[in-house]
């Protein structure tokens, strides 16, 4: 099976439509189809039934997206691996963070970065999803969550908390809350249940059963931004609340702990250029 055409039906077979392919190879459609035509003709079998709905994969098809599977993780391993062996302090480094993390810690950590190799070009992406560092997707992630993975490195990197805060202004308006009250009477700001479902249903332990969910959020800089602009109770990290002008932290005493972890593969750990950045990310958390 010719890799490059095991590629193009592994994206099918993923996707489901020749458009959907495409987009993800940043291909045209008639290249897909093109490329899924002469795999078939050397396989001598179907790979997919047409319907109106996309494209079914054949016995015959999932018998080959599991030797494709075989192969593109082979690809991706020795493509790690030569990278593993790179001492260039120059290239590119993907690496994928929360706004939050990236904000308050990596942007100071890049900007040190940059001033000692001007030559290592950072790739920069922060969302809350789990990122694949097997799949290089990235290959550095700072998460909340120690990888299982024996393939992956994990850094711990700091133990930080969160308190629930208000602004000013919504205090004056609403009053303190009273803590056993499930937060009756006020106004939340609280995580979509997919994002952080730890978080969905309180704050810093305190139930928000009688509370009214102003807002559900899907980042941590947009929940700082609502509980700032007063639209309810929220739980920030400490390190973000305690220093915003304008906020005020609801009952001091309470606080919800958690760690942060630097995580790679084991096959970058020694490549030059992704160590610079790991241990710039390093420094900067230590530093605050």
């Amino acid at each position: 099976m010719d890799w490059d055409n095991a590629r193009i039906f592994l994206a099918l077979h993923r996707a489901g439509t020749l458009r959907g392919a495409a987009e993800k190879l940043e291909i045209d459609q008639a290249t897909v189809g093109r490329r899924l035509a002469a795999l078939e003709k050397s396989l001598g079998a179907r790979l997919f039934l047409r319907t109106p709905s996309g494209y079914v994969p054949t016995p015959a098809g999932e018998l080959a997206a599991s030797a494709a599977n075989h192969m593109e993780q082979g690809a991706e391993q020795l493509q790690r691996q030569m990278q593993g062996i790179d001492e260039r302090l120059c290239g590119v480094v993907r690496v994928a963070a929360t706004d939050t993390s990236a904000r308050h810690f990596l942007v100071p950590a890049l900007q040190q970065l940059r001033e000692a190799h001007p030559r290592i070009r950072v790739v920069l992406s922060t969302s809350t999803q789990i990122t694949n560092l097997t799949k290089r997707e990235a290959d550095i992630a700072v998460r909340t969550l120690r990888p299982d993975s024996p393939d992956l490195i994990a850094r711990h990197l700091k133990r930080l908390h969160t308190a629930i805060y208000a602004s000013k202004a919504y205090l004056k308006k609403r009053g303190q809350p009273e803590p056993g009250t499930a937060l009756k009477g006020h106004d939340v700001v609280v995580y979509q249940r997919g994002v952080a479902p730890q978080m969905a249903d309180q704050l810093c332990g305190e139930s928000i059963a009688n509370a009214e969910i102003a807002v559900e959020v899907s980042t941590g800089l947009v929940m700082f931004d609502c509980v700032q602009a007063g639209m309810g109770l929220g739980e920030l990290p400490t390190h973000v609340g305690d220093k915003a002008p304008g906020l005020v932290r609801v009952w001091p005493e309470r606080q919800e702990p958690y760690d942060m972890w630097l995580v790679l593969h084991s096959d970058l750990n020694r490549t030059a250029r992704v160590r610079a950045v790991a241990d710039a990310i390093i420094a900067a958390y230590e530093a605050n």
